[in-house]
Order: C-alpha cells, then structure tokens, then sequence
C-alpha cells in the first residue's frame, strides 16, 4: 500500500502598506482619482467620506457661522479642507480652525488646528475612536464631535498621546467656548440642526 504523500504548505505573509501623505498628494497631481473622489488619509489607509446628508450641512454651516463669528482676527475657519496632520495622514475634518490667513496656506496645507470639529451622523464610531485617537496624536488641543443622534457635543481636550484626558459631553442648554477664545461662549442648541 502506498503512503499519502505529505504537502509541503507554505505560508505567506501579507502585510499592509502604508500609504505615505507625499504619495497620496503626488497620487492626487497625477489624477489616480477621480477628481470628484471624497476621499481622505488616515494613518496611510484610504478612507471614503461619508456622503453629506441634509442635517450634516445644515449642522456643518451652523458651526462655521458661530466660529466664523468668534474667530475674526488671527485665525480661520475652513470647511471641508485638508490638514497635513503626520506622515502618513491628511484628513479633511468637517471644520478646523487654524492659526494665520486664508493666503499663509497657499503653498502647504496647514499641519495643525486651534480647533478640530466633526459632524457625526454615520461616522460617530469612527470619530469617537479613529479620529480621535489621529488628532490627539497630532497634537490638536482641542477636538470636538457634534453628535447629531444625540443631539449633543462632545469636548476633547487635553491630547496625550492616541487620547484626550479630558472629556465633557454638552446638551442643547449648554453652552461652551473654545480654549483658544476663552472669552467668547457659543450656545450648543445653536450648533445643532434643530428647529
């Protein structure tokens, strides 16, 4: 009788790559993507931004319009806008407040924010964790997630490390204001897509 053969079985190894911020750019140059794409860098991964719904932009301009208002001189709000945040990440944050003019920005995308905000609908999980853990580690002192289901806004502060130490969480008879303009306070109802 013959004896079964024995298989020799290799395993191979895969592993990821990590897509650096300067590939995805020159990726971006040279038209990779579709040039309506939404896409966004997060920690050398790809990721699809999650389409717009109505409540998302009515809440996105309801923040820009409260920033905008507080952050007249020295710093400015964009929407929607890249921020070169490591080597490996460039994310589009639904709002970010940044030090300087629109034109000091003509040549880099800015590398940190006073101010980070999401809009979270869909995506809450992913920016209660993903997200979170990429701006503290950016080092933004501030970051929060205007929790749309919830009807609520989350405050991180104080990052260290892939966290922030501090958490507050602000109900519609709340009122808050950003580390970097103590002095101004912006009602939470005002920020949410309510009537």
């Amino acid at each position: 009788m013959e004896q079964p053969t024995k298989c020799q079985v290799s395993e191979t190894t895969s592993s990821r790559y990590r897509l650096s911020r300067a590939e995805f750019e020159h990726a971006i140059a040279a038209g990779v993507f579709d040039e309506d794409a939404k896409i966004e860098l997060v920690n050398g991964d790809l990721h699809t931004i999650t389409p717009e719904g109505t409540r998302h932009t009515a809440a996105m301009n309801l923040v820009a319009r409260q920033l905008g208002r507080i952050f007249e001189s020295g710093a400015h709000v964009r929407i929607q806008n890249p921020i070169a945040a490591d080597d490996h990440s460039e994310p589009e944050p639904d709002i970010a407040v940044v030090a300087g003019d629109i034109l000091d920005y003509l040549d880099a995308h800015p590398t940190t924010a006073l101010l980070v905000v999401e809009i979270s609908d869909e995506s809450l999980n992913r920016d209660r964790t993903v997200k979170q853990r990429l701006y503290a580690r950016s080092g933004i002192p501030e970051y929060w997630i205007l929790a749309i289901p919830e009807s609520r806004l989350e405050v991180y502060r104080e990052p260290h490390r892939d966290h922030y130490a501090s958490v507050s969480r602000h109900g519609a008879g709340d009122t808050i204001s950003p580390l970097a303009c103590p002095g101004a306070e912006i009602a939470v109802r005002d920020l949410l897509p309510v009537r």
